[in-house]
């Protein structure tokens, strides 16, 4: 950790701009000079050597609203318009008031020299019993430092000064230290905001540092677990969940979920019968494999099998994240979808897809991903073990055919999970790692790698993109039937012909297929 912040130009330019407007509004009438700090996180950033474009200016006397207009005022004054022109700070966005940065001052954004600049008065808060959000008032910098969720990020840059100031006592202390740790009583904060206790792990998995002791043990506590769930939307604890998941140490965050026996408490929902069967107990299997699977290089344990499932399954930041929320959601993977509300009614989605829907608010994207996942499980399990227990192919022309066989039903198997189907074969595996035991691990993961080896052998691994070779209105026109419900099924008829003869490209043959099977679509 560096012990003094050097700024880049940009950051340098930005400095001198905010003390030259400062100093611009000392000589107004009625106003005096605000003394302004870089705060929080971009502090905490810089002191890492990580580069940040987000700064938050505080504000000792007056509004985030009022300086910045106050700034807009100064650069149209020609000696502002000498000494920063367009050419060297950009073109200043506008001020825009930003009602939900504090709900009772006024806060405002812009952007500077690249920079996203959120303009914020010092504060003090006070909470009540039943709400996170505080009543804010005006604050001196020491207020605002012990406001915050963590030392680390309670640190200032004093623009006059030019030094780093810790109005905590031990906010440098904790970084030398790698520590999370709440400026004030850790139980009395995390109850008048439990989102902290999201926060507090994110940050941890996000920078490698440890929760204190004392944090650790008031994050667990059931009052504290009580109020995460009456004080904090779902939509809330979905973006912190999401912001673990994609971060550098997902698995470390997910630690902390069962360790400090959050798992219910996140992944909530109405049924809480249902929500209460997702077994915990070997989760840390899955969630291990997820890591072993990222960081799988070939000379490790496993290591072959793990970079042949690594370059499948795993092509993008999107798979990744999946791969990552699936983990989460493996308890789930064997609870019963929830009893319909009334008789009757359409089948329940799956709990995976409850648990992600209600617990998390996840985008229905997201939700499609989890259910797909969900359905196919136990098909995806059968069709990877019959596969890999059907043993070598040989040259004989009966095991040809059924070499063929399997690549059309493979091949339609993978065209019904759809575009997703990487993501439903990883939670197919994370979910058996989950359930056999350890001994069995070095077979699961080997019979994985050969099934999906296979599926790359046969050309199948897009085959959910594959168009039928005819059209819909040229099988109408051959059949001489109107189009209607059957045409569905009948190119898919198409595509499994196709896939039955990967070298046929003749689109009679294929029409003469379809016309050979007009009883299996009801045609006559």
């Amino acid at each position: 950790m560096q012990k003094m912040i050097q700024l880049s130009e940009q950051e340098a330019t930005l400095r001198q701009l905010l003390l030259d407007v400062s100093g611009y509004i000392g000589t107004l009438e009625g106003c005096s000079k605000p003394q302004l700090r870089f705060t929080g996180g971009w502090v905490r950033d810089k002191l890492l050597g990580v580069g940040s474009q987000d700064i938050d200016i505080g504000i000792d006397s007056m509004t985030g609203f009022k300086f910045g207009t106050l700034m807009n005022q100064y650069l149209e004054k020609p000696e502002a318009q000498e000494k920063y022109p367009t050419s060297k700070l950009g073109k200043l966005a506008k001020i825009a008031a930003n009602p939900e940065k504090s709900k009772h001052l006024e806060t405002a954004t812009t952007k500077i020299l690249g920079f996203e600049i959120d303009l914020v008065n010092l504060r003090k808060e006070t909470y009540t019993e039943d709400s996170r959000n505080p009543q804010m008032e005006f604050g001196t910098p020491e207020d605002d430092a012990l406001r915050r969720d963590a030392t680390v990020n309670a640190l200032f840059y004093n623009l006059d000064k030019a030094e780093i100031e810790d109005f905590t006592g031990r906010g440098l202390q904790d970084m030398e230290r790698g520590v999370i740790k709440t400026p004030l009583s850790p139980y009395q904060t995390f109850k008048d905001d439990p989102l902290r206790v999201l926060r507090a792990i994110r940050f941890a998995s996000r920078l490698g540092y440890r929760i204190d002791e004392t944090d650790e043990q008031a994050m667990g506590d059931r009052d504290i677990r009580d109020a995460l769930k009456v004080k904090i939307t779902r939509e809330r604890v979905g973006v912190e969940l999401t912001k673990m998941l994609k971060g550098p140490d997902p698995m470390l965050a997910l630690s902390l979920i069962e360790r400090l026996g959050l798992y219910h408490t996140i992944f909530s929902f109405s049924s809480s019968e249902n929500s209460q069967q997702a077994d915990t107990r070997n989760w840390a299997e899955a969630y291990h494999e997820a890591q072993r699977l990222t960081i799988a290089g070939p000379n490790d344990d496993h290591g072959a099998e793990r970079c042949i499932i690594n370059s499948i399954l795993l092509r993008d930041s999107d798979d990744i994240y999946h791969m990552w929320l699936l983990s989460a959601l493996v308890p789930f993977a064997r609870v019963p979808p929830p009893a319909p509300k009334r008789p009757n009614a359409k089948a329940s989605p799956s709990s995976a897809a409850t648990a992600a829907r209600e617990g998390i608010k996840a985008d229905n994207n997201t939700i499609k991903v989890i259910e797909n996942a969900a359905v196919h499980l136990n098909e995806i399990v059968h069709i990877k073990d019959t596969t890999v227990n059907k043993g070598p192919s040989t040259a004989s022309p009966l095991r040809r055919k059924q070499d063929l066989n399997s690549h059309e039903v493979q091949g339609m198997a993978i065209r019904r999970w759809g575009p997703s189907w990487r993501s439903s074969v990883m939670f197919a595996l994370l979910t058996q790692m989950n359930e056999v035991a350890r001994g069995d691990h070095r077979k699961l993961l080997e019979g994985y790698a050969t099934w999906l080896s296979t599926l790359k052998d046969l050309d199948l691994l897009e085959v959910y993109q594959l168009k039928p070779l005819v059209t819909g209105d040229k099988l109408s026109k051959a059949l001489g039937v109107k189009p209607g419900p059957w045409m569905s099924k009948a190119l898919e008829m198409v595509v499994a012909w196709q896939l039955r003869n990967p070298d046929e490209q003749s689109e009679e043959a294929a029409i003469s297929e379809i016309i050979s099977k007009k009883k299996e679509l009801s045609l006559g």
